[in-house]
């Protein structure tokens, strides 16, 4: 790697590493002190974001991926670390009456903004690492939200099925996200549990089957936030893990609403390509995010690892950022109007027939 590559490079984890570590910051802050903090690490998740999405362009080119990244995996494990400190910390502020309600409303907020777009986002990089302990420690963000079934499903059923009626977290045409949040938690559970008996059952494996360490570590967990604050702790506890999970799947819901692969064989579909997800370029928001919003090469290369994720013209992209376009999903009826034409003009032009 050259002297400037390697400048580049450090330019990028340099960029990546702020960008996400700053709010860890401020939400702790927030979480222990309340008051200004608490409304700062809030307006960072959001307003800010935002803004700097729409000021800013970043345009980079790797060429080698693996080996320019190097710093990628000590960043994941640094945040993966600082989720670990913070959800406990967020219980405790929630739940032990120090905080006046306001505050504990910034607090909640924010800090479920963090463990829904970076925390998931960051795990999502991990399940997809080669590395075991990388993995597993992925794994445990997911635990830790009581949504430990995702390091399976993710992996073994959406990236096999995306954008075909087989995949639970692609919505169809027409589908709000509010219908589709039940199906995406239930059926995903339930794809990734069948997923993995077939597999143990080929594989004769007798080791701890993985549902047992996601459904005990939820347990495990729900038991510590007793600990910490009691039955107020646990319900907060819940509410905030929900609020996040509810992000990563209202992220799906975004990101591969109405795109449909051809059926080529009963049941076999088409390769997944470059059309059967929605991208987003604003940077910041892709930097806080991981990357997570240039979707369609995650999925075409799986293992690549975030700072290498780019975005071509023959990707579909969406008409604002990830967290914006998320927002307007939530207004089903604006969401159907700006979305669903676009939907149809993309099925015209790759010859796709739309699904309901």
């Amino acid at each position: 790697m050259t002297q400037t590559m390697a400048q580049k490079t450090t330019h990028i984890i340099r960029f990546f590493a702020v960008t996400t570590l700053a709010p860890v910051a401020l939400l702790a802050l927030g979480a222990l002190f309340g008051g200004l903090w608490a409304v700062a690490g809030f307006l960072y998740m959001t307003a800010l974001a935002y803004s700097l999405d729409q000021l800013v362009a970043l345009v980079r080119a790797p060429e080698s991926p693996e080996a320019e990244f190097p710093d990628a995996n000590a960043l994941s494990t640094v945040l993966a670390l600082s989720h670990f400190a913070l959800l406990p910390l967020t219980v405790w502020a929630l739940s032990n009456g120090q905080l006046a309600f306001w505050e504990r409303l910034f607090v909640f907020f924010g800090m479920g903004l963090f463990f829904g777009q970076v925390s998931n986002s960051n795990a999502h990089e991990l399940v997809h690492r080669s590395d075991r302990t990388l993995r597993r420690l992925g794994t445990w963000v997911y635990i830790t939200l009581l949504f430990g079934h995702h390091a399976t499903a993710h992996v073994r059923v959406h990236h096999r099925y995306a954008a075909s009626p087989k995949d639970p977290n692609s919505a169809p045409l027409g589908m709000s996200y509010y219908r589709f949040l039940p199906r995406a938690w239930v059926g995903s559970f339930r794809a990734g549990l069948r997923e993995e008996n077939a597999m143990r059952t080929r594989a004769g494996s007798t080791d701890l089957h993985p549902y047992v360490l996601y459904v005990g570590g939820a347990i495990v967990c729900l038991a510590l936030a007793y600990l910490i604050g009691g039955f107020t702790g646990v319900f907060k506890y819940m509410l905030l893990a929900g609020y996040a999970s509810s992000q990563l799947m209202l992220s799906d819901y975004v990101q591969h609403y109405g795109l449909r692969r051809r059926e080529i064989a009963p049941e076999k579909f088409e390769p997944v390509g470059a059309v059967h997800s929605w991208n987003s370029p604003q940077w910041f928001s892709s930097f806080l995010m991981l990357n997570a919003p240039r979707h369609s090469d995650h999925h075409a290369h799986p293992m690549k690892p975030y700072p290498a994720l780019e975005l071509t013209e023959e990707m579909p992209q969406l008409p604002r950022s990830l967290p914006a376009m998320a927002t307007l999903a939530l207004i089903p009826p604006l969401w159907r109007k700006v979305m669903d034409p676009r939907v149809a003009r993309l099925h015209t032009a790759t010859g796709t027939q739309e699904a309901g």
